[in-house]
């Protein structure tokens, strides 16, 4: 093993970790002032429960020995034989190591998903979703792609999380705004805390780097080009969202900019150890602009996803994907896309995309339906206009 590279994952691991915590204060500032404290709730919850999940259970799902292309098998169950012995999937690393950085990803999908039904949900309805959905859908879904899975033997190309992470919870912030309904208000709802969104915003830009960097799982050259493509996508995401901004309403906002600094890092995750700085410069662009018409799809389509899960995270990760079907290359990752010769392989990301927004849309209405039966979904109406962080929690974000 390699203390070098050792010491890089459990850095990047730390720093995925940092983006939960970010992501609360991002979602945060969007919502009104009367559920910050819920929102940041349901990030901080799922930092203990999915951790501790993951341990037990999860792990071994997504990352044990391959049945039949679709789960992982239990022999890591909790966390037999995960300990300082190199990990099968980064050899020069230990396995407790490996099996940390990917929790933190794990978390991080979950916590997204609470975009779209923040405001209106039940926290006990929350948790219980969340724990099924990390069970029967994150964990086969990083099994597919990682973890031995038939995508993985299929050639789809996912560096960091195109799919696993940002199309899949999308997907599930999709089932859940059908699911769960449109807020009492939300026509009306205004963010209460934009300079808490901009903190956390540039959070999640810092910790991105480990999330990107990080997935090469060696300190070398391909974290080295991942990183300079993660910054380069997310500053040319702000200039796309920004011109078509600017364009469509005649002024730049910040809520605008930061919205489209994640959009190129959504964009770039996919593809940030398979395609050069030029090319992400482009994927960023592009993430910018089909980010900003992804935001408006829930007016046209009448879904209230609450904080835009599915215009950034769905609709830059779908680009993404395919982006990286179109601009990878072997100098920087031994596969070429179809700019390179490669017509195929934006074939198979299509078959990739269209697989994770069918299995994990349909799975989450799935579990969904199941948690409105045990626990209940929906808070009241009176809890609701009341503010989740009274009616849940029995605290105030704020006494002024």
């Amino acid at each position: 093993m390699n203390a070098a590279d050792t010491a890089f994952i459990l850095l990047c691991a730390a720093m995925v970790m940092l983006m939960t915590p970010a992501l609360a204060l991002f979602y945060g500032g969007l919502v009104r002032s009367r559920n910050v404290l819920s929102t940041h709730m349901h990030s901080y919850a799922s930092l203990g429960v999915i951790s501790l999940l993951w341990a037990i259970f999860g792990y071994s799902l997504a990352f044990g020995g391959d049945i039949g292309g679709l789960i992982g098998d239990l022999s890591y169950l909790f966390l037999e034989g995960v300990g300082a012995q190199p990990a099968p999937a980064a050899p020069q690393a230990p396995h407790a190591a490996f099996m940390a950085f990917q929790c933190m990803f794990a978390v991080l999908t979950v916590s997204l998903i609470s975009g779209a039904y923040a405001e209106r949900i039940r926290f006990s309805g929350m948790l219980l979703f969340s724990c099924l959905w990390l069970a029967f859908v994150y964990c086969p879904m990083a099994h597919w792609v990682w973890g031995g899975g038939w995508m993985m033997r299929m050639g789809a190309l996912d560096f960091a999380g195109g799919a696993v992470v940002h199309m899949a919870s999308a997907a599930a912030a999709l089932a859940c705004a059908h699911a769960v309904g449109p807020r009492l208000s939300s026509a009306s709802s205004m963010p209460h805390n934009l300079p808490l969104t901009l903190l956390g915003g540039g959070l999640l830009w810092f910790g991105w780097f480990g999330f990107n960097a990080g997935s090469a799982l060696v300190a070398g050259g391909l974290a080295a080009q991942a990183l300079v493509n993660t910054h380069l996508a997310s500053a040319a995401g702000i200039v796309g969202w920004m011109i078509v901004e600017w364009r469509r309403t005649g002024k730049a906002t910040t809520l605008g900019v930061i919205s489209g600094a994640l959009a190129g890092l959504v964009a770039i995750t996919p593809g940030a150890g398979f395609v050069g700085s030029m090319s992400s410069i482009v994927i960023g662009l592009a993430g910018g602009v089909v980010c900003y018409g992804g935001v408006l799809l829930k007016n046209r389509f009448h879904y209230d996803d609450a904080l835009d899960v599915v215009g950034i995270h769905g609709v830059g990760g779908t680009w993404g994907a395919l982006a990286t079907g179109i601009f990878a290359c072997a100098e920087i990752n031994k596969v070429d896309g179809l700019l390179y010769g490669n017509a195929a392989q934006l074939g198979i990301q299509a078959v990739s995309v269209a697989a994770t927004w069918a299995f994990v849309y349909v799975a989450s209405r799935i579990l969904l339906k199941i948690t409105d039966v045990l626990t209940g979904l929906r808070a009241s109406a009176d809890a609701e206009t009341l503010g989740l962080d009274l009616s849940e929690h029995n605290e105030r974000g704020y006494n002024l």
